[in-house]
């Protein structure tokens, strides 16, 4: 047996230049849908819609995800396909129209996370 822990064996160094060429083989509406699907799971999370529910619920930053993934769809509609694009948005409704309903005292229709890209969210 050693007498070495894990954290006393050094880690090899990061290889940058494989990471530079692998992420540059990567399509940018790839890269795009890839970020736009983290930021609806990360908003699914604080808006409590997982298994374990209320456990991570944290409404402040549900807004600024979902409000984020508005403005991500928003600015890139011209650069990615209907195809990958209608059910982002329709993820992103789904997500406001959740946080409409886990709010207190619901925001005036407008005035919601990333309504002000995507107009006012009714149920």
């Amino acid at each position: 047996m050693s007498d070495t822990s894990p954290s006393d064996v050094p880690e090899p160094p990061a290889d940058f230049d494989a990471m530079t060429r692998d992420i540059a083989e990567v399509p940018a509406v790839e890269v795009i849908v890839t970020v736009a699907v983290n930021l609806m799971s990360a908003a699914a999370v604080k808006l409590g819609l997982t298994e374990e529910g209320d456990a991570f619920k944290d409404l402040d930053e549900a807004r600024k995800l979902v409000h984020a993934l508005a403005g991500l769809l928003d600015a890139s509609a011209t650069e990615i396909s209907s195809f990958h694009a209608a059910p982002l948005r329709d993820g992103l409704k789904s997500l406001q129209l959740a946080f409409r309903e886990a709010s207190l005292v619901p925001d005036e229709p407008g005035k919601g996370p990333g309504e002000k890209y995507t107009g006012p969210v009714y149920g």
